[in-house]
């Protein structure tokens, strides 16, 4: 204890050595805040931010189309609304989001001379490793002699819940570093063998920009002075970025130390580790009466100005480059790909940064294969592979043919089990209206590439273009940037788009300084029934399946993993599948016949899609036998649809009504009785 206060100490004293070098800044930062300037950050910064939330849904869609149309804008004036939506209106998600966040910080305790005494807050990272700072768990046999508590909180009539308390296991990982005082270290699972992570969920770590700029608020979570769990909101602003640290404005006190630092999504950007105490010009710490602080003062004399925490992107990069053994790396990988460290993408949301419990089958701290081995020693083995596609049982159809489903866009993260079931109960309401058999969702083959998709398109990050609106969700290549143009121009065209003054005419009120690109998002949205933050992503993804053979070869060496190689084929695709899946045809094993296929929500329409397929035009694949395409007049993705128009004879074009505000739903697509009759009656021959 008297060294994790001697500690705790000199962290507070380099914190306020780091505050007093940016001083400049920090007032620089707070003339703008006075002049009006909400976010005084670098046009840069602001984009990326601006980005970052759209392409993960992060903001009321409605209400950012209002703010940046109620008047021309510069891209960077556009930003800032953006950001000024998202920092005053959050979704009623906030809440319950919030409070899965909180499940996974804990509260921990040191064993000294027979009593227990709270030193610090811990949060789960991975099914098993949670992080502190270096000052709360200085080395593994510290981590020996303290304990952590989960569910140290009050319930909703605020009354004391039981904890559920677990031991450390240090000798299964342990790594720490003073400078950027931090620990890491393995949690050894509980009396039924499960990881924690499984009951009380860990949350992501990015090492992507974008999380927050200056301005935007902070919330922490923790145990300050060893309470029960508190939560700090709102009234708090990231004031200083510097390359380790960030300095921000928040209620805190000592317990806090270890907690998580979130921004209103709820990702980690920080772990919080010192106060930021008044010093004099030799550098010594002042109480709030003005005096030096004296040995015996408790910290509830000093006169704290700010706080600091340490950047969850330094820490990710300093862990990258320790030289761990096989096993370490593999537990290391159990944080998920955007942590950077070689993991995969498991069970997490599309927008939230707190991945839910782990299935049992995908823990990464599972102990050794021999039961009797040492709890918290973790192999390769251990590690969870990313999500995978699904078989079919081999008595589907009675074996003889086989049902494929091969789905869009954002499905990173999701279950593909519980995908499956979704597809397969839209499905199940078009055969029940048709007056035919359901089907067993066990029944269907279900390739799953998206979170391969996110990987591969790694470099690919979605950042505006400097010349458009956030609406233009651009690729960062150049040429997967001019694919991305070509087809949000032919698809407008295809809409008829009217000439730039006639737009203005007609209400639209759009700036011509914001590009073509934003013009044509906007009309698309105008004349659809999808918003424009979805046309743009989803046709930003088709632009770089098409353009990097990096991508397009991953993908589909994904989908290639989970496909029957031999027997009849019925295929059933969605949106960004449906190019996919026109790929996959070239692709399969000569003993597989496809005597169906079915494709909905596409943009197979558009020569800038077709001409850049592997059969290289709008020619109907020799192996298909029939082909239903549906498609909904309202889907801005199936802009080019009827496809009879432009590819040869063997195909049906079939046009749906989809419900308001789900045009390109693949469960409403399935969910038509026509659309399953043309599905369903080719299982049943």
């Amino acid at each position: 204890m008297d060294r994790s206060r001697d500690e705790r100490e000199h962290q507070a004293a380099a914190a306020a050595a780091r505050y007093d070098e940016t001083s400049e800044q920090r007032r620089e930062v707070e003339r703008q805040q006075e002049a009006g300037v909400s976010f005084p950050d670098s046009p840069e910064a602001l984009a990326v931010r601006a980005a970052r939330l759209l392409d993960r849904q992060a903001v009321p869609t409605a209400m950012v189309v209002e703010a940046v149309r109620a008047e021309p804008l510069a891209p960077s004036a556009a930003f800032e609304r953006i950001l000024g939506v998202s920092k005053e209106l959050q979704a009623w998600s906030f809440l319950p989001r919030g409070a899965r966040a909180a499940r996974s910080i804990a509260r921990i305790s040191a064993r000294e001379n027979g009593r227990e005494l709270p030193i610090g807050t811990g949060f789960l990272v991975s099914p098993g490793l949670l992080m502190t700072n270096h000052h709360v768990l200085p080395d593994a046999d510290a981590a020996r002699h303290c304990f952590v508590e989960f569910d140290a909180q009050v319930t909703v009539d605020n009354t004391p819940q039981p904890p559920t308390r677990l031991e450390f296991a240090p000798d299964g990982f342990f790594t720490a570093d003073k400078r950027l005082d931090f620990a890491l270290v393995l949690v050894a699972p509980g009396p039924d063998r499960r990881p924690p992570g499984e009951a009380f969920g860990w949350h992501r770590l990015s090492a992507q920009p974008g999380k927050l700029v200056i301005g935007e608020p902070v919330n922490i979570i923790g145990h300050p002075m060893g309470r029960l769990k508190e939560i700090a909101v709102r009234e708090n602003a990231l004031q200083v970025r510097l390359d380790d640290f960030l300095h921000y404005r928040t209620d805190t006190e000592p317990g806090n130390s270890g907690s998580p630092v979130f921004n209103d999504q709820w990702e980690v950007i920080a772990l919080h580790h010192s106060g930021v105490p008044r010093s004099d010009e030799q550098g010594r710490l002042l109480r709030r009466d003005g005096q030096v602080r004296q040995p015996g003062d408790g910290d509830d004399t000093i006169d704290w100005v700010s706080n600091e925490g340490v950047r969850i992107s330094s820490i990710l990069k300093h862990l990258a480059s320790l030289p761990l053994s096989a096993g370490q790396r593999a537990l290391l990988a159990g944080m998920g790909p955007e942590a950077g460290l070689g993991g995969s993408l498991t069970a997490v949301g599309t927008t939230g940064a707190v991945a839910g419990p782990a299935s049992a089958t995908t823990g990464a701290v599972a102990g050794p294969a021999d039961p009797s081995a040492p709890v918290g020693r973790a192999s390769a083995e251990a590690v969870p592979s990313r999500a995978t596609g699904l078989r079919a049982r081999d008595s589907a159809f009675g074996g003889r043919r086989h049902l494929v489903f091969l789905h869009g866009r954002a499905q990173q993260g999701k279950d593909p089990e519980a995908l499956r079931r979704e597809w397969a109960a839209g499905l199940n309401q078009g055969l029940v209206r048709a007056g035919l058999a359901t089907v067993d969702p066990a029944d269907i083959w279900f390739p799953f590439y998206g979170d391969r998709l996110v990987r591969a398109l790694g470099t690919q990050e979605s950042v505006p273009l400097a010349t458009e609106a956030p609406t233009a969700v651009a690729p960062g290549s150049p040429t997967t940037r001019a694919v991305y143009e070509e087809i949000i121009g032919e698809a407008a065209a295809k809409w008829y788009v009217p000439p730039e003054t006639q737009q203005a005419t007609e209400g639209l009120n759009l700036d011509p300084a914001v590009g073509a690109v934003w013009r044509y998002l906007d009309w698309l949205a105008a004349r659809s029934d999808l918003d424009t933050w979805a046309i743009s992503l989803v046709f930003r993804d088709v632009a770089a399946y098409l353009d990097d053979r990096r991508i397009r070869e991953e993908v589909l060496g994904c989908v290639l993993e989970t496909v029957p190689t031999a027997g009849e084929v019925v295929l059933v695709s969605h949106s960004l599948g449906t190019v996919v899946g026109m790929d996959l045809i070239t692709r399969l094993s000569p003993g597989v016949e496809v005597v169906h296929l079915t494709t909905v929500g596409s943009p197979l329409g558009m020569d800038s899609v077709y001409n850049r397929l592997l059969s290289g035009g709008p020619k109907s694949p020799e192996k298909v036998a029939d082909w239903l395409n549906a498609w909904c007049p309202t889907d801005a993705v199936a802009i080019g649809c009827p496809l009879a128009d432009d590819w040869a004879d063997g195909l049906t074009d079939l046009a749906v009504v989809n419900a308001r505000d789900r045009a390109h739903s693949i469960t409403e697509y399935l969910a038509h009785a026509d659309v399953a009759r043309s599905i369903g009656s080719h299982l049943a021959d």
